[in-house]
């Protein structure tokens, strides 16, 4: 049988001072040359009602039930301020086909689930996440194996869904695989939408390279997190071109781009611009030409303008932008994706008195006033924890949704984590992966909910503690925890 690739003309070959690059790609070719092949001969994934994980043993699969319904349960449906009356709630397969306050005739053999008045919400988003680089250190993720990254990400994705998340917009990493594993069933995660790897400059925030790997060495291999996916330097908008069509390739929902500096990176200042507005663009129109969109990683007034010039239509953080930024934004109907960066105990460690540590300081003392502004000219708003490197910080996202009572009332910061944030999705049109409506409680909508303990419309400090006040977590019409009734 002959197993060659065909190949095609590329319309945007590199120019020459990219030419090296290709060098070095070519030591990956053969392994991408199998993984298509062996994608052709794996069976069509399960429909996740039938893949996802019992409640009782996260490893392995079974068969769903056809239908579930709630019981008397107060709803928070992901747009409204105040909960519903007393109402019931039919899950049909991976869909909520009924919602009414009269009784709900059920088929036979339903799961009936007695809410006793509980509250009953739509499963949690959270719009910036790095399912691969959120419980490793840094140090470990610039030297470890692939194999053993994935196995650590795929125990932190299934604690991740039973925190109630049952989506995540990873802006970053390699979670192709992680993405499909879940999807099929392989273990217990929430949706992904996945970017691929994050798009850098020549010592931009995703240029991890060592010191000794400088200058570059049109010899030399690709550098470790380009290889194994984290992020790929592309300069030039040839090469830009090319790599968000090598995520695009992958699955990608959506696009990262790194456009200025940041905290975590060692070598650039966190107010540096990074990328050309025509290596933006190029990045933009890739994906333009697949349905999607692009995210930009971006403090600065500059950096958060030049992307806007680009066509960008997400930001990802912001916390240093001025008034100025904010009404060109608000202007756009560009959207923020802001995380409530504070310096408390919640902040990633960094030493103090090192660079990292300066810059952290530098974003957390803009974090106030970037939701002022963003309030203040109607910005829109996505909520997210950007949580890295720490296994510990991984474990509260929950609580890091709570704080956002500091700006907004529960009601406000449960909307932008649940409808606001699948309204960002959504911007990933026909590359979206999961096709339907998230984010709300209605007739139709995807069954992702949380039957939670208590009214976190009153008291948002309860999704800071899923295990004690989430009684039920269902994803996709799966029970993936249910508490004893009594609980």
């Amino acid at each position: 049988m002959n197993t060659t690739l065909p190949t095609f003309a590329d319309p945007h070959p590199p120019s020459p001072d990219q030419g090296y690059r290709a060098s070095r790609r070519s030591l990956v070719k053969a392994s991408l040359a199998a993984g298509l092949m062996a994608t052709a001969a794996v069976r069509t994934p399960l429909r996740a009602q039938e893949a996802a994980t019992p409640v009782a043993n996260p490893g392995t699969t079974n068969a769903a039930a056809s239908a579930v319904l709630f019981r008397d349960v107060r709803i928070f449906d992901g747009v409204s301020s105040t909960r519903s009356a007393a109402s019931n709630v039919l899950v049909s397969g991976n869909t909520i086909e009924t919602i009414s306050e009269a009784a709900v005739e059920h088929p036979s053999g339903a799961t009936v689930i007695d809410g006793g008045g509980r509250t009953l919400t739509p499963g949690l988003i959270d719009a910036h996440w790095h399912a691969m680089l959120a419980a490793l250190p840094l140090a470990v993720l610039r030297v470890a194996d692939l194999g053993y990254i994935n196995l650590v990400a795929g125990r932190v994705a299934t604690e991740t869904l039973l925190r109630g998340f049952t989506t995540v917009r990873d802006v970053g990493g390699p979670v192709f695989g992680l993405k499909r594993a879940i999807d099929e069933g392989v273990l217990a995660g929430p949706r992904i939408y996945p970017s691929g790897a994050m798009l850098s400059q020549t010592s931009g925030h995703a240029d991890l390279r060592f010191p000794y790997e400088v200058p570059s060495d049109p010899a030399a291999p690709l550098f470790h997190a380009e290889v194994i996916g984290v992020g790929i330097i592309a300069d030039g908008p040839d090469a830009v071109l090319r790599a968000t069509r090598e995520q695009l390739m992958q699955g990608a929902s959506q696009i990262k781009v790194m456009a200025g500096g940041g905290i975590a990176s060692p070598y650039d200042p966190i107010d540096v611009t990074q990328y050309s507005e025509g290596e933006i663009r190029a990045a933009v129109g890739a994906a333009a030409d697949w349905g999607t969109y692009v995210a930009v990683h971006a403090y600065s007034p500059r950096a958060i303008q030049r992307s806007i010039g680009a066509g960008v239509l997400s930001v990802e953080h912001g916390q240093l932008m001025d008034e100025t930024t904010a009404e060109l934004m608000a202007d756009r109907g560009i959207w923020l994706s802001l995380q409530p960066f504070l310096d408390d105990e919640d902040a990633i460690p960094y030493p103090e008195g090192s660079t990292n540590r300066a810059k952290q300081l530098d974003v957390a003392a803009g974090t106030d006033r970037a939701y002022e502004l963003a309030i203040q000219y109607g910005i829109k708003l996505a909520w997210g924890t950007d949580t890295l490197f720490d296994p510990v910080l991984a474990t509260k996202q929950g609580k890091q949704l709570a704080k956002m009572t500091r700006w907004f009332t529960p009601a406000e910061a449960l909307t932008m984590a649940t409808s606001a944030n699948a309204e960002l999705l959504a911007l990933s049109g026909p590359r979206n992966p999961y096709p339907g409506t998230l984010g709300v409680i209605q007739e139709g909508a995807l069954a992702d909910l949380l039957l939670v303990n208590g009214d976190p419309l009153q008291d948002l400090t309860l999704v800071a503690d899923p295990e004690r006040n989430f009684h039920v977590i269902m994803k996709d019409g799966r029970i993936y925890k249910q508490a004893p009734a009594s609980t």
